[in-house]
């Protein structure tokens, strides 16, 4: 399993203000029953590696399906195959070491 966290920045769209867009994106998530967090900047979500890059595919050319002339995204990923990683063991272990 692995974790991604991706976030989206269209720009072109005429207004400072992103949120509309950002939700739209995020509509998938919740569409298609993912498990997730979002944060203030983006969305962490797990599952399968090839699974994720194709969610994020789809939550990159949303914003253009608004409107957006352009869409920045970024993706980190973090995959383990020595152990079942998931956002919940990744925040509960840091919290352990606080």
């Amino acid at each position: 399993m692995a974790v991604m966290e991706i976030s989206v920045v269209p720009v072109g769209t005429g207004n400072p203000c992103v949120s509309e867009f950002v939700s739209y994106a995020y509509k998938i998530l919740k569409e298609e029953g993912y498990n997730f967090q979002l944060t203030a900047m983006g969305v962490i979500v797990q599952g399968d590696v090839e699974e994720l890059m194709a969610l994020a595919l789809k939550i990159h050319k949303r914003p253009f399906e608004k409107g957006a002339l352009r869409v920045m995204t970024t993706i980190r990923i973090d995959e383990r195959r020595d152990v079942n990683l998931t956002m919940d063991k990744k925040v509960k272990k840091l919290k352990e070491n606080l």
